[in-house]
């Protein structure tokens, strides 16, 4: 359209002069200008309809491609949440969420972007060249010569970019570690007078983030000249030529302008190879390390189907386990029975296999040796989220989240009134505490708890597995912080309240189990000694040593 309306204009300025002093000369003036306006009315007609099927496609392919990022994340998320502790051992959160997240965005750039520009660029590549060479043979090849330098110059400053861009990613997501850990840590930062070094170190990271970001600036300033250069490389060729073919009468002036528009709308589609190769590049490598999560299955499977009963008596049976990253064997030969309602301790030296029994209870882990059984049926033949569910577990390293108290509280399937909510908080000794804070109930907790002491914490999660009304509670060394009047209400709270429920109780504070139906105790992951505390003592063993030096420890503090 642009060709023929220059020509058409081309043409009648020439008889327009000639018409100079004639009177149809105004008549012919006013035929032109319409046939001109009509011509340019057309093009913006055209420019809408390729403006309006452009919406169309990017509307089709990139929202696509967002839905596809949308259901890789969720399905990436619900996965994380389905596979074992071990998986949790072996890779780090920072890996984790940078597959979640940058890796997920690059196979979508790939989907998108990538996929709508090779789309464009094989489609209009193959339209332009055809009526390119379709006009002159001779003027398209010299109009073309410098896109395939074009194209491998940006191919090559592209891995330069993407190389150097990987590397600042490294550098700006250890910096980010590097602030975390100082801003959680800043207690034992300024205990002992680090921040200066710390601060120095952070710096020398920070100048060394700047040196590497200069020099991708430095590669990034040639990338919009090169392509510029080459490209009026191109217009001035292709300018040159055809002028010499318009004045040998081989073209006419419209066939240049189209060209030169020709060459520009082939300008990103050409430009792009570089940069759709380097994104395949990067999303197959993204897609291979979400592949590794993804395709990697749970070692606990829940194959289960029985539902869990109320009550019901939990049988170790000749139980053996290894943990697979360390190769550390964590129990053997565990054998111990314990009745619906009892209140059983289980102490023992540092790594003797307390926690992993926890861990065996609700099946974070299967054992490598011998069967567990609850009620008579093996542990695995329950539905894993009814054995949760009923299962109260506090573990000895108490995590919050950042939300409110209350929210904290009833954590997980619990509805709960405010009043219920208060009441449990009273029975893990811990009501007076959250009055005393500015909102109460409603103040926002810092990451993890932050914001409480450790005592705080430990009554907070005890609370949440009070309110939770379980069959089953596990209590893994959760009132290390507390004082033993706190500690005295929470025990009498347990053996009053929860006396028809059946807990199990892990601790380094012998004088808490004087009530216990039974204890047992563990060493190097064995059962040397099981009893009563009275038995216990009188047996004058490894219980009786360690109560002996508690008490005195006690008494001299």
């Amino acid at each position: 359209m642009i060709r023929e309306a220059l020509d058409l204009v081309f043409e009648n300025i020439q008889m327009y002069q000639t018409l100079e002093g004639f009177e149809l000369r105004a008549d012919y003036y006013a035929r032109v200008a319409s046939t001109v306006t009509y011509f340019g009315i057309l093009v913006v007609i055209l420019a809408l309809i390729m403006g309006v099927f452009m919406y169309f496609t990017r509307q089709t392919i990139i929202v696509m491609s967002r839905l596809i990022e949308y259901d890789m994340r969720k399905q990436i998320y619900d996965h994380y949440q389905e596979l074992d502790l071990g998986f949790y051992r072996n890779n780090n959160t920072g890996d984790l969420m940078s597959r979640i997240t940058e890796d997920v965005n690059k196979v979508r750039t790939y989907l998108g972007p990538a996929v709508l520009y090779g789309i464009n660029l094989a489609f209009l590549v193959g339209f332009v060249m055809y009526s390119m060479f379709s006009v002159n043979v001779e003027l398209s090849i010299y109009t073309l010569l410098p896109l395939p330098l074009l194209s491998i110059s940006i191919y090559y400053v592209s891995n330069i970019i993407n190389t150097k861009s990987t590397i600042i990613q490294k550098q700006l997501a250890f910096l980010n570690s590097l602030a975390q850990e100082v801003y959680s840590g800043i207690r034992v930062v300024k205990s002992y007078v680090q921040e200066k070094p710390m601060s120095d170190y952070f710096l020398e990271e920070s100048n060394d983030f700047r040196s590497k970001s200069l020099s991708l600036a430095t590669v990034n300033a040639l990338f919009y000249p090169l392509m510029i250069l080459l490209i009026g490389t191109s217009t001035i060729i292709t300018i040159f030529v055809g002028g010499i073919q318009v004045m040998n009468g081989v073209i006419t002036p419209g066939n240049i302008a189209e060209f030169v528009i020709y060459v520009n709308m082939l300008t990103w589609p050409v430009t792009s190879i570089g940069w759709i190769a380097s994104v395949i590049q990067q999303a197959e490598a993204s897609m291979q390390r979400i592949n590794e999560f993804i395709q990697t299955p749970s070692k606990i499977q829940n194959t289960g189907t029985l539902p869990l009963p109320q009550k019901g008596e939990l049988v170790f049976d000749h139980v053996g386990f290894t943990y697979p990253d360390t190769g550390i064997k964590a129990l053997k030969d565990i054998s111990f029975t314990i009745k619906s309602g009892e209140k059983v301790g289980i102490v023992g030296r540092t790594a003797s296999g307390k926690t992993t029994i926890a861990d065996l209870i609700l099946r974070m882990f299967d054992p490598d040796e011998g069967r567990i059984f609850i009620n008579g049926h093996d542990l695995r033949s329950y539905d894993l989220h009814a054995l949760r569910d009923r299962i109260a577990y506090i573990p000895q390293d108490v995590f919050l989240f950042s939300d409110t108290i209350a929210n904290n509280i009833t954590f997980g399937p619990v509805e709960a009134e405010r009043e219920e909510v208060i009441q449990y908080a009273r029975n893990a000794a811990v009501h007076k505490d959250i009055k005393d804070l500015p909102e109460a109930y409603d103040t926002f907790v810092g990451e993890r708890g932050v914001t409480l002491s450790g005592g705080q914490k430990q009554r907070i999660s005890i609370a949440r597995a009070f309110i939770k009304q379980p069959d089953m509670i596990v209590l893994d060394d959760c009132l290390s912080a507390v004082d033993s009047s706190t500690e005295q209400q929470i025990i009498s709270y347990l053996k009053a309240s929860l006396k028809d429920k059946t807990a199990i109780m892990i601790t380094h504070r012998l004088n808490i189990l004087a009530d216990f139906d039974r204890i047992i105790v563990l060493d190097d992951g064995k059962i040397v000694e099981e009893g009563t505390h009275q038995d216990l003592i009188r047996s004058g063993g490894y219980y009786s040593e360690i109560f002996e030096q508690q008490q005195v420890q006690e008494q001299t503090g």
